[in-house]
């Protein structure tokens, strides 16, 4: 028997009906019973025409069970009662949860641990007891977009019962925080209360979607501050209920008191319960001004691969340089701005031998660069624009400048000088004087005292020079006129052991830096006949105790080199200098702050270790 004509299926038989509901036989051509058939009559199989030729399958044929007659009529009615049963099932509403009371348009729920996710379609109002949830999760209300009013969470049903919700709230729970978007999904939404809970925080886009939202209390929770913006996006806000809270009034609810001040909405009157300078207040009284909020931080931007023990920011041509003296390889290395990758970059080098001092002089718009050094004597270098590189000018007397330790600039009646403190036994702190082809010794000052700085200032308008020395106090030399050369005026009393005097400015009043490296570093003020001690600040191994302003701003770093490095700020209500922040720097030498691209940096040299460079960042607590 051939099989490959038919693919014989005998568990999926069925009758085959022409539209008029008469049997068909098949195949084509064969005779119908007109009673109910057989397999045999149904199937044809090639070759398989007779009982002898394919005795097997005949036999299967017979034996397989005849196709009972059914009514057309009986799958309709099948297939009808499965469609009742689905519509059914989806014309039910949801059921009040059974932890809730329902009516048709509010529910009440009671000792809820979690927060329901069916409500009948057509509540309004709902409202909870006793709850024993504690945060409201992500969009928690979005299967009853209807809702209009909801008070989370009730310590007892009013006595007037569940329809009279709108009037009577008697609020207390356990809840603590409620999630972004808690009540996303909740376009009618009109009351929110969620009083006499524990909240202590709310996310800041707690009550975002709320565009209907008319009044909203949070009373007598724990709330101490809110998250900025907290009520953005609540347009049709018209009251506000924050009372009982215990709100601290700092830089973060500054927000607050401004959107305040510029609501149309009701806010009921709340107090502030810190800081101590603002207790008791009322927070609605309070002025969006009276927040000083702005503070500064100086954060890690850049760090440079070389040891340095100077360091210098300039201007030349419009540009603006850093020059580092870098003792170990002996080299000044000047580095520009890379205004694309927003990095310090390497510009030219000096070579030299035991470099301590790169002190960079404009003179006309000419630049010249003097190299200290501990051997082979200090140089003069100018910059040669059209060969684009530095050369030498001329050399610095050997016999008076040994070893030299500081070098300052400053200009008396439009003419340049230069200082050069020397620190060794025999030589001698000299002033020199540019006479438009080089620079020529004008004064010595000092001889034999091995002075360690030099610091120039104006005291009343009039030039001043202030030597340190390791071996006498402070000595204070001013400019006299008609000489065109320091006179020695006096020194600073019960100052001895003063490493180096750097000065800085504010307003009107003249204030001194002085630098120990054993002992106690100090901060003076010039009374207009001398200078008075203002303030002592403890260092161990301090070699800087450098003053500099950035914007506003008045700093003084006080460098260790054996614990970190501290940042001291002006406080212009004290008058003195407080503790700001520590930086780690080994063994610091110098600083220098530079203002670049509106950006300021500070620049910071280290003998023992990475040279480094932080940026000045202005930081609002109020954001």
């Amino acid at each position: 028997c051939n099989y490959s004509a038919v693919d014989v299926r005998f568990n999926h038989l069925q009758r085959v009906q022409d539209r008029s509901g008469q049997r068909v036989a098949w195949p084509p051509g064969s005779r119908s019973s007109g009673k109910g058939t057989t397999a045999e009559t149904l199937v044809h199989v090639e070759g398989c025409s007779t009982r002898r030729s394919c005795p097997h399958r005949f036999a299967r044929m017979e034996n397989t069970r005849k196709i009972p007659k059914r009514s057309p009529w009986l799958c309709v009615l099948v297939v009808a009662s499965v469609l009742l049963v689905v519509d059914s099932k989806k014309a039910r509403p949801p059921r009040c949860p059974p932890s809730c009371t329902c009516t048709k348009d509010n529910a009440l729920c009671e000792s809820a641990g979690l927060i329901p996710r069916s409500f009948p379609p057509d509540v309004i109002s709902l409202s909870f007891v006793k709850s024993e949830f504690t945060e409201i999760p992500k969009e928690s209300f979005s299967h009853i977009p209807a809702l209009h009013l909801l008070l989370c969470c009730m310590l007892s049903v009013p006595s007037e019962g569940i329809n009279a919700m709108f009037n009577i709230l008697f609020t207390a729970n356990n809840l603590e925080f409620i999630n972004e978007d808690a009540f996303l999904g909740l376009p009618h939404l009109e009351y929110l209360f969620i009083e006499n809970n524990q909240i202590k925080s709310i996310s800041p886009h707690a009550f975002r979607g709320l565009k209907t939202l008319v009044h909203l209390s949070l009373a007598y929770n724990n709330l101490e501050t809110l998250p900025k913006d907290l009520f953005k996006g609540l347009e049709a806000l018209t009251k506000v209920d924050l009372r009982g809270n215990q709100f601290t009034c700092d830089c973060k609810l500054k927000w607050l008191v401004e959107w305040i001040y510029n609501t149309n909405a009701t806010v009921d009157q709340i107090y502030c319960k810190g800081p101590a300078s603002q207790l008791d207040k009322k927070i609605n009284d309070l002025a969006p001004q009276s927040f000083d909020c702005i503070t500064t931080e100086f954060a890690s931007y850049q760090s440079m691969k070389f040891e340095s023990i100077s360091v210098e920011a300039f201007s030349f041509g419009n540009d603006q340089y850093v020059v580092f003296a870098q003792p170990f390889i002996g080299k000044c290395s000047f580095l520009e701005w890379d205004h694309v990758e927003m990095v310090f970059r390497n510009f030219d080098d000096i070579d030299s031998t035991s470099t301590v001092i790169c002190k960079p002089l404009v003179i006309d718009n000419q630049l010249f660069v003097i190299v200290a050094q501990l051997f082979g004597g200090s140089h003069i270098y100018k910059r040669d624009t059209s060969a684009n590189k530095f050369i030498k000018l001329q050399g610095i007397d050997i016999l008076k400048i040994r070893k030299p330790n500081d070098v300052e600039t400053f200009r008396i009646d439009g003419e340049s000088f230069f200082v050069i403190a020397d620190s060794s036994k025999a030589g001698s702190t000299t002033i020199y004087k540019w006479n438009g082809n080089g620079f020529y010794s004008h004064q010595s000052l000092h001889p034999w005292y091995r002075d360690t700085d030099a610091e120039y200032m104006e005291i009343s308008s009039k030039p001043h020079l202030i030597l340190s020395s390791s071996s006498q106090r402070p000595v204070i030399y001013q400019w006299n006129k008609s000489t065109k050369l320091f006179d020695r005026r006096t020194d600073i009393p019960e100052m001895e052991d003063v490493y180096a005097v750097k000065h800085f400015q504010v307003k009107s009043d003249l204030f001194i830096c002085l630098t120990r490296f054993i002992g106690d570093s100090k901060v003076m003020r010039w009374d207009g006949a001398l200078f008075r001690e203002l303030q002592t600040m403890p260092s161990r191994g301090s070699m800087v105790f450098q003053p500099f302003s950035v914007a506003s701003w008045q700093y003084a770093i006080l460098g260790s080199d054996y614990s970190f490095t501290q940042v001291y700020r002006w406080d212009t209500k004290k008058g003195e200098f407080v503790h700001f922040q520590e930086v780690n720097i080994q063994a610091p030498r110098a600083f220098s702050p530079v203002s670049i691209d509106n950006r300021q940096f500070l620049l910071a040299s280290s003998f023992k270790g990475k040279t480094q460079i932080y940026e000045h960042l202005v930081i609002d607590l109020s954001n």
